[in-house]
């Protein structure tokens, strides 16, 4: 996953999906049950696939919030770094806690020289995509070819569409204008665009990337989202998700980019994988029983950092290998297997619980 530095670097890069989306009649988990072998790009269990574990942060935890501080936010980036995670995640919420991702991740790029960053995932409705476009570039070129670019529609949550200014029945449509027109900004040297939304004459966006192609990972689980990655994505990474779901969806992703003349690299699928530190809190079982109320909460969230790396083993076992390992909760220093007593959570607990999951997933990096 180290960039060469030129136009021609490319990373084994990922993304995760966001927060979970409400689940909808059609439901992917009703016709997955008996297709955990069925990968048309390669075998389940394929050791040779080169796993990478991210640690990401989301709408309502994450150090540098309103719970955290500078000082934390910059302990957890340099841990990440020394102990040889892939890459940092920050959930864009606009009315949530955490940090804005594009801030997050200039401050990391600036504190790391290996350590590669992403949105977890960026909303692009809403936002002018020449403005997002540059702002990706810059970052990709001041990092050396570390930024991860991941979009999605935004969680179902009324604040959050009011927010970003694009009602719910009108996400998709900016998205599918936005996504492609980025592209070319990213690769052509003058673009000229005549479009339902956006209207360019003659819009140059340099520097360009330094990675080329300039990927871009999407989230989801409707088939509408796994039909849309198909046709616009570079990859898949769901959350809140099982095996026998990632099975499905692979296929289908990869089946529609078939249909429109596109390969998906079988690299390129994973999953977001969230944990909590102890047992399941009430509040979050409750959320999730909501928004997927067929599935079971223990189903798709590990109880424990002991029981994340059994859980990156299954997936990889039907062709995902690209992951983001997802605090729900908050640390505290008596939920590490390294506790000294103290139940504040600061940075020690941050340290704990990284260094924790480190000695846990990290092996399973190829």
């Amino acid at each position: 996953m180290e960039s060469d530095g030129g136009r021609s670097g490319r990373h084994d890069q990922l993304v995760p999906s966001g927060d979970p989306q409400p689940r909808r009649s059609g439901s992917l988990r009703r016709h997955c049950r008996t297709r955990l072998s069925r990968l048309a790009h390669t075998e389940p269990g394929d050791r040779s696939m080169r796993v990478r574990v991210g640690f990401g942060f989301g709408g309502s935890t994450g150090p540098g919030g309103e719970r955290g501080g500078d000082s934390i936010f910059a302990a957890v980036v340099d841990d990440l770094e020394r102990l040889g995670f892939d890459s940092l995640w920050v959930s864009e919420r606009a009315t949530g806690t955490t940090l804005d991702p594009m801030v997050a991740m200039a401050f990391a790029a600036g504190r790391t020289e290996r350590l590669k960053f992403g949105p977890a995932v960026m909303v692009l409705p809403g936002r002018n995509p020449v403005l997002c476009a540059k702002a990706l570039a810059s970052l990709d070129r001041v990092s050396g070819g570390r930024a991860l670019p991941a979009f999605g529609l935004g969680i179902a949550d009324a604040a959050e569409h009011q927010a970003f200014g694009v009602q719910r029945g009108d996400r998709a449509a900016w998205f599918d204008e936005a996504l492609p027109l980025m592209r070319r900004l990213w690769t052509e040297d003058v673009v000229d665009h005549d479009g339902d939304r956006f209207h360019l004459e003659g819009v140059r966006v340099q520097p360009k990337p330094i990675q080329d192609p300039f990927e871009v990972w999407l989230g989801g689980q409707a088939p509408s989202e796994l039909r849309r990655c198909g046709r616009l994505g570079d990859g898949w990474l769901p959350s809140f998700t099982t095996p026998a779901m990632v099975s499905d969806g692979i296929h289908l992703v990869s089946t529609t980019a078939t249909e429109h003349g596109r390969t998906i690299d079988p690299e390129h699928f994973g999953a977001l994988v969230p944990f909590v530190h102890g047992s399941m809190p009430e509040r979050f079982a409750a959320r999730l029983r909501v928004r997927q109320p067929d599935l079971d909460p223990r189903e798709v969230v590990a109880q424990g950092v002991a029981g994340i790396r059994s859980r990156l083993e299954a997936f990889v076992s039907v062709g995902a290998s690209k992951f983001v390992v997802f605090p729900l909760d908050e640390p505290s220093e008596r939920s590490s297997s390294r506790s000294t007593g103290n139940a504040s959570g600061g940075v020690d607990a941050w340290h704990a619980t990284i260094e924790d999951v480190a000695t846990e997933c990290l092996s399973l990096q190829s």
